[in-house]
């Protein structure tokens, strides 16, 4: 149930919010942030795809020189 709600807002995000970005600020991971936190949450539920999720935007920083292809 706490998968399918945060899954939702995430969409949200991705449907309203992300559009209206400046250009030139772009996710530098594929999948994006939002995509990954989607596919966390999947894999691992509500609790540790979160988790997972709050790492990995805080490597999302244009000083981070590790890949750029990142998988839950």
């Amino acid at each position: 149930m706490l998968s399918s709600i945060l899954i939702i807002i995430t969409r949200i995000y991705q449907k309203f919010l992300s559009p209206i970005k400046p250009k030139r600020v772009k996710c530098r991971f594929y999948p994006t942030c939002s995509g990954y936190a989607i596919q966390a949450i999947r894999k691992y539920g509500a609790v540790k795809g979160t988790k997972k999720t709050i790492n990995r935007l805080k490597r999302c920083n244009p000083y981070n020189r590790d890949s750029c292809i990142d998988y839950p």
